[in-house]
C-alpha cells in the first residue's frame, strides 16, 4: 500500500529565481522549522503572462507539483514574486492562509498578508513592512556556515568578505569602476596581513572574475566564481568574515551582510537609484553600513535581522500555533 502524501504545514512558493526563493523559504523556515516545504513553480502560458490575475483554468497554470498542493492545501502558503502571487491566491481559495512577499501589483485584499520593503508605497491593514529583504542569516545559520567551511578559519585575519553582484538599471556600475575600488582594499589587506573571502554571482560580468583571479595572487584568499570551484562557500564567507564589502546592486546582499555582526560597506552606494538608494541610506542611518574608508576602523555592529520580527508578526496576525 503506497504512502499517502500529506501537505506541509507551511509551503513556500516561488519562480525558482534565487532572490524570490530565498525570501519565501526564509519566512517559511522561521514560521515552522520542521513542517515546511518549498515548491518551484512551472508557469505555463497563458497564465504566466497574466499572473497574478486569475483567468479560467488557472489551476493548471503551474504543473503537477502545484496541482498536488491544490489537492492538499497547506495551512499557510507563502509566495514571493508575481507568479507565486497567483499561486497563493489559488491556494487561499482552497482554504489556505496566504502571505505574499513583494507588492503583487493587485488589490492586497486577495491575500491575508502582504510583506513589502518599507520604502514601497503600499500600505494597509494587512501590509507588513521591513527594512531590506527576508533571509535565513542568524547566529545558528552563521555557525553552520563556519562548521561547513572550517578551512576558511586558517586564512589570516582580518578576513574581508567581498560579495560581488552585477550591474543593474538601478546601480549601473562598470568593471573598471569595480577594479578601481578593489585596488585600495587589497593594498590595505596586504599591509595588514589579512585575507579575502570573495564570491561572484550569476549576474557578475565575466571579466570581474578574471580580474579577481589575477588581483588576488600573492594574497591569502578564497575565490568562488561558480560550480567549477566546488561548493558555494557563501555561508562560510559570512560566518568567518571580520569585515564585509558588497556591491549595492542587491537588496539581498545588503540585507544579509548587515545581518552579521561584522562591519560592512557597500560599493556604488553613490550611484544607486530607486529602492536600493533608499535601502542603502536607511542602513547608513542605522549605522549598519559605513563609508569604505572607515571599514577597517569600525567596531563590530549589532546585526540587523528582520526575518524573526516579521515571522512573529505573521504568527500573531494569522493566529498560528
Amino acid at each position: 500500500m503506497s504512502e499517502v502524501k500529506r501537505s506541509p504545514a507551511v509551503l513556500a512558493l516561488h519562480d525558482a529565481r534565487a532572490g524570490n526563493a530565498r525570501q519565501a523559504e526564509a519566512l517559511a523556515r522561521a514560521l515552522d522549522p520542521v513542517a515546511w516545504a518549498s515548491t518551484a513553480l512551472q508557469p505555463r502560458a497563458p497564465w504566466r503572462w497574466l499572473a497574478p490575475r486569475r483567468w479560467p483554468g488557472a489551476g493548471q497554470a503551474f504543473g503537477a507539483p502545484f496541482a498536488q498542493a491544490l489537492a492538499q492545501p497547506p495551512r499557510l502558503a507563502i509566495g514571493c514574486g508575481r507568479q507565486a502571487a497567483l499561486a497563493t491566491r489559488l491556494l487561499r481559495a482552497r482554504g489556505a492562509s496566504a502571505v505574499q512577499i513583494l507588492d503583487p501589483r493587485l488589490d492586497r485584499r486577495h491575500w491575508d498578508l502582504v510583506i513589502v520593503p518599507e520604502h514601497d508605497r503600499l500600505r494597509g491593514d494587512n501590509v507588513l513592512t521591513l527594512l531590506g529583504s527576508l533571509h535565513p542569516v542568524d547566529d545558528e545559520w552563521l555557525a553552520a556556515g563556519r562548521a561547513d567551511f572550517p578551512a576558511l578559519a586558517r586564512l589570516p585575519a582580518p578576513r574581508a568578505a567581498l560579495l560581488i553582484g552585477g550591474p543593474t538599471a538601478q546601480v549601473p556600475w562598470t568593471v573598471p569602476a569595480l577594479q578601481a575600488l578593489c585596488t585600495p582594499l587589497l593594498a590595505r589587506l596586504r599591509e595588514a596581513g589579512g585575507s579575502v573571502l570573495a564570491t561572484t554571482s550569476r549576474r557578475t560580468p565575466p571579466p570581474v572574475a578574471d580580474f579577481l583571479q589575477q588581483a588576488l595572487q600573492g594574497l591569502p584568499h578564497c575565490l568562488w566564481r561558480g560550480a567549477q570551484d566546488g561548493r558555494n562557500p557563501y555561508a562560510g564567507l559570512l560566518g568567518w568574515a571580520d569585515r564585509i564589502v558588497c556591491t549595492a546592486d542587491s537588496a539581498n546582499l545588503l540585507s544579509e551582510a548587515c545581518a552579521t555582526g561584522a562591519p560592512a560597506t557597500a560599493w556604488f552606494q553613490d550611484i544607486a537609484g530607486g529602492r536600493l538608494q533608499h535601502l542603502s541610506a536607511a542602513l547608513r542611518e542605522r549605522g549598519r553600513l559605513v563609508a569604505p574608508p572607515d571599514l577597517f576602523d569600525a567596531a563590530p555592529a549589532t546585526p540587523l535581522r528582520e526575518t524573526a520580527r516579521i515571522a512573529a508578526q505573521v504568527r500573531q496576525r494569522l493566529q498560528l500555533p
